[in-house]
């Protein structure tokens, strides 16, 4: 049985042509201190139209809703992702990437990924390779997702490391943003997952990559793990 899978992203915007096929989208954004919300604007870094095509290229069958909440200098605010999060769980998605990480760990923003779970909404978020923690990858429940050279195009490795719980291809831009770019891949072959297994929830979705992955433990000097 195959469905149409909707998924969420929060990132920078998407292209204008991508936003002709979008399911929904909505900009966040600070003014004098306060949150407003309005209509997407054309993406002026990139980074979110290339997460939203990394994503989609996983599969068939994926609708994606866009959260916007950075500005063109690359800003955003917990606030901001927060009230995304809140926003794309009420559109109803399965599933939403994140390939963005904060530094800091703020209520707000682990209050409403703790919502999202609790509404049955995957969390996928990047967390880079080496060193200190990011959020929201940081919470409990949400998948750390991290590049991995040894995956090929539709390859996944289960690494459970102190940095990520999975990796994936970083495809064409391994140095431009390789987590992030790995953390929409693996969304998006999640999308695949859910497609073919409709109503599948957050522990058999772990148990299908878990047993499907090309890779088992992080990548060492001399030797592969598959």
């Amino acid at each position: 049985m195959m469905s149409e899978v909707c998924v969420g992203v929060i990132d920078t915007g998407c292209s204008a042509l991508q936003a002709r096929s979008l399911a929904g989208g909505r900009r966040f954004w600070l003014e004098q201190g306060m949150l407003r919300e309005g209509d997407l604007q054309v993406d002026a870094l990139g980074h979110g139209s290339a997460v939203l095509g990394r994503l989609l290229a996983q599969g068939e069958g994926v609708s994606a809703t866009m959260a916007q909440v950075f500005d063109s200098r690359g800003s955003t605010s917990v606030l901001q992702v927060s009230a995304a999060l809140l926003w794309l769980v009420e559109q109803g998605v399965s599933l939403v990437n994140l390939s963005l990480g904060l530094q800091q760990d703020r209520p707000v923003l682990r209050q409403a990924c703790a919502a999202a779970l609790e509404a049955g909404v995957l969390l996928c978020a990047s967390s880079p390779a080496r060193g200190g923690p990011v959020y929201p990858a940081s919470y409990p429940g949400v998948l750390r997702i991290t590049g991995d050279a040894r995956c090929r195009e539709g390859q996944w490795s289960w690494l459970d490391s102190t940095q990520a719980d999975f990796g994936a291809a970083v495809g064409e831009h391994a140095g431009q943003a390789g987590a992030s770019l790995a953390c929409a891949a693996l969304s998006g072959l999640i999308c695949a997952y859910l497609r073919t297994h409709p109503g599948a929830n957050r522990e058999q979705v772990l148990g299908y990559l878990r047993e499907q992955a090309a890779y088992r433990g992080p990548e060492r000097r001399g030797g592969e793990h598959g």
